[in-house]
């Protein structure tokens, strides 16, 4: 896969990110990305060439290798990496539909727009934003579980027993490398956990900062007239009727 091509149009959004997208971004391309071509890749590229098993069963060894390794690390890792960086492309397309919008508003009203920055996170472009967050959250929380489950944990034991036909009993099976495996799929996880917490920040700052915004359009509490809100309508009028008679005068502000 072009992982640069990819790295190329995601480059785009960082414009239309906070400073935790960008953070985030950056993680993902060089403690992930970069580690799954340089590094992680030619690790794991001997993982069934050399996978052995004391004996010359025929089938037995892929068995074996079969149920030890449901999915390749490499292509689960894969899968992550794409799930994770396409809900930012939703965010860019949202993008370019403002802009193309705005751009008819344009032709059709004679130089007026229709948005001021169409890149601005408001409206329906802070949902998106904030969508590509949870998906994004989601997919590598939902990736770490899966990889949980198929492996028993991030872990990866010296020594394998199995006992699936056609072997004739059980047998010991040995991974080449394990500690060297084991080093970078434990990386990958953290890298993978540091993303999620970058994403739960950047969600957290987004949230905040609109309550922030519509706190502040809200007006004092001086322009709102001083009233109970738990007395119903007849409590109130009866309550005038009786300052009425009293002969007294009151205002409510």
């Amino acid at each position: 896969m072009n992982w640069s091509g990819l790295e190329s149009l995601l480059s785009g959004v960082n414009k239309y990110s906070t400073a935790f997208g960008r953070i985030w971004l950056s993680m993902v391309f060089v403690f992930r990305v970069l580690v799954f071509v340089v590094a992680a890749q030619r690790v794991w590229g001997d993982e069934s060439k050399d996978f052995v098993c004391n004996t010359r069963q025929p089938g037995c060894t892929n068995i074996c290798y079969d149920h030890i390794f449901p999915i390749s690390h490499i292509r689960l890792w894969a899968l992550q990496l794409i799930f994770v960086t396409c809900p930012s492309l939703i965010v860019m397309a949202h993008v370019k539909f403002r802009e193309g919008k705005d751009a008819k508003y344009v032709e059709q009203h004679h130089g007026s727009h229709l948005y001021s920055n169409p890149g601005k996170k408001r409206g329906g472009l802070w949902w998106t934003y904030l969508l590509s967050l949870i998906l994004k959250a989601g997919f590598d929380a939902s990736f770490l579980y899966i990889l949980y489950k198929i492996y028993d944990g991030y872990d990866l034991p010296r020594l394998s027993k199995c006992s699936l036909d056609p072997c004739p009993n059980t047998v010991d099976c040995f991974i080449s490398r394990p500690t060297e495996k084991k080093i970078f799929m434990l990386f990958m996880v953290v890298s993978s956990a540091l993303c999620i917490f970058m994403c739960l920040c950047e969600m957290l700052y987004l949230v905040g900062k609109r309550i922030h915004e519509l706190t502040d359009m809200v007006p004092p509490r001086s322009q709102y007239h001083k009233t109970d809100p738990t007395l119903t309508d007849s409590q109130l009028s009866l309550n005038r009727k009786e300052k009425v008679r009293e002969g007294t005068v009151t205002t409510t502000l």
